[in-house]
């Protein structure tokens, strides 16, 4: 069960993040994860979102280069080695991380919640349901 995530282009240049942000602020859109890689040139902001299709809207009206990425998102138990130990069972099954960032954690239920982008979804989604490991649903990460 994979979730979207909005990976938007942006230059690298004073402002340009700002002006991300502030977009879908005013478009009323809430981030519940982010992540931002750069090069010399130019950068690409990784963000799960409360409203996906307004948020897509939004960025498309802003004239943001914008697409939709799938990603899994799942729930770690917030615990010393809970992430070492997911990424264990991923190697085992010859699953590899592409990219990861993290989202809100949890106290009430105990758990972080971890975007990963993966080499073989369903490997990835077999491997967590045969550790009883809970992927997190697109409509939990709007509610976070």
């Amino acid at each position: 069960m994979s979730v979207k995530q909005i990976s938007v282009f942006l230059e690298n240049r004073p402002g340009t993040l700002y002006n991300l942000t502030k977009t879908l602020a005013d478009g009323g859109i809430d981030l519940r994860a982010m992540s931002v890689a750069e090069t010399k040139d130019f950068g690409i902001a990784r963000m799960i979102v409360d409203d996906l299709d307004k948020a897509a809207t939004v960025l498309k009206e802003a004239e943001f280069v914008n697409s939709l990425m799938p990603v899994i998102a799942v729930a770690v138990d917030d615990v010393k080695g809970g992430l070492a130990r997911v990424l264990d069972e991923f190697a085992k099954a010859d699953v590899n991380v592409e990219y990861m960032y993290s989202a809100l954690a949890s106290k009430a239920t105990g758990q972080a919640y971890m975007i990963m982008r993966v080499t073989d979804t369903e490997a990835a989604e077999k491997t967590l349901s045969d550790m009883n490991v809970r992927l997190v649903r697109q409509e939990e990460l709007a509610e976070m």
